[in-house]
């Protein structure tokens, strides 16, 4: 007979890792299905300080790699594969992978979220090192240093804030004439003294040396281009949820995010999400593992009641 798991995790972040870690405490044949390796978007950040107890900080992929060290010591397993397709009605549910397919009887998802990439010459080669996407993991890194942030939505209004309070300037760059981002946020961005708006203008490049150095941005309207000293590029133009494995199986909000409350129960039964992938307000490694001692804790609870029917 094909072996069945009392629970496979789609994800080997930290949410991912965290659920196997609970999982397998609990007496649970636990397996995690990772594409590449432990860590998932953490792995692009070289230094964790927000963390707790790193006193020092952590990098990213060391600490994706104690958590999978940690989760198979007391006997998660983990198989590298690409997941293909999902069945997750019913009492047993199906995860095809590029290796073959595995049965659970319960799946947690930790597929995560990718930020959007303005997609530039020097974007990819700066990440990590200049350019980053999340002002409340690496604002600290750029402190009395002046930064741009790219985007006029809810995200680059609140990082803007934040790094205002870190940097010596930041300017925010913007492709319309006014922000997009809820009117909450105008306030206390107008009365932020050292933010500065470039609007109808967009960075066409990031440059630098070893790290960034600076970008040029084009003015939409004349098609003018300029260049910007800088010591940091905060891109802010939202996040991809990798949530097309469960799109029409799944209950997903407007842009794509798993709806799942506190609980991380979804609408079925058994099947859990995670982390990044599903809505709430605050996306870091800590809520992520957060999260995944919350569904293991679910999922025990779910088997344990369908052992008793």
């Amino acid at each position: 007979m094909e072996h069945i798991y009392d629970m496979i995790v789609v994800g080997g972040g930290p949410g991912g890792y965290t659920a196997a870690l609970y999982g397998v405490r609990a007496g649970l044949d636990t397996l995690v299905v990772e594409k590449m390796s432990a860590g998932g978007q953490m792995t692009l950040t070289t230094q964790i300080d927000n963390y707790p107890g790193f006193e020092n900080g952590v990098d990213g992929n060391e600490l994706g790699e104690k958590m999978r060290l940690g989760a198979e010591r007391f006997g998660a397993k983990t198989e590298y594969a690409e997941v293909l397709s999902l069945e997750l009605e019913g009492e047993i549910k199906k995860v095809v992978t590029s290796t073959g397919e595995l049965l659970s009887r319960t799946v947690i998802l930790a597929t995560g979220a990718s930020p959007r990439r303005l997609g530039i010459p020097g974007e990819a080669e700066f990440t990590g090192l200049g350019v980053s996407y999340c002002a409340a993991c690496d604002g600290m890194l750029y402190r009395g240093r002046t930064v741009v942030v790219a985007g006029g939505g809810n995200t680059a209004a609140h990082d803007a804030i934040t790094l205002s309070r870190i940097c010596e300037k930041v300017i925010v760059i913007h492709r319309r004439d006014t922000l997009r981002a809820s009117r909450v946020y105008h306030e206390p961005l107008a009365a932020a003294k050292n933010i500065e708006f470039r609007w109808n203008s967009a960075i066409t490049e990031i440059h630098g040396d070893d790290i960034v150095s600076g970008v040029t941005i084009k003015d939409l309207k004349t098609g003018e281009t300029g260049e910007l000293e800088c010591g940091g590029v905060f891109v802010c133009i939202g996040r991809e949820p990798a949530s097309a494995l469960v799109r029409g199986k799944l209950e997903c909000d407007e842009t794509g995010y798993v709806i799942a409350d506190e609980t991380t129960r979804t609408a079925i039964p058994g099947v859990y999400a995670i982390g990044d992938l599903r809505t709430k307000p605050l996306r870091q490694v800590v809520t992520a593992a957060a999260d995944g001692a919350t569904a293991a804790h679910f999922a025990e609870q779910y088997l344990t009641e369908a052992a008793g029917r």
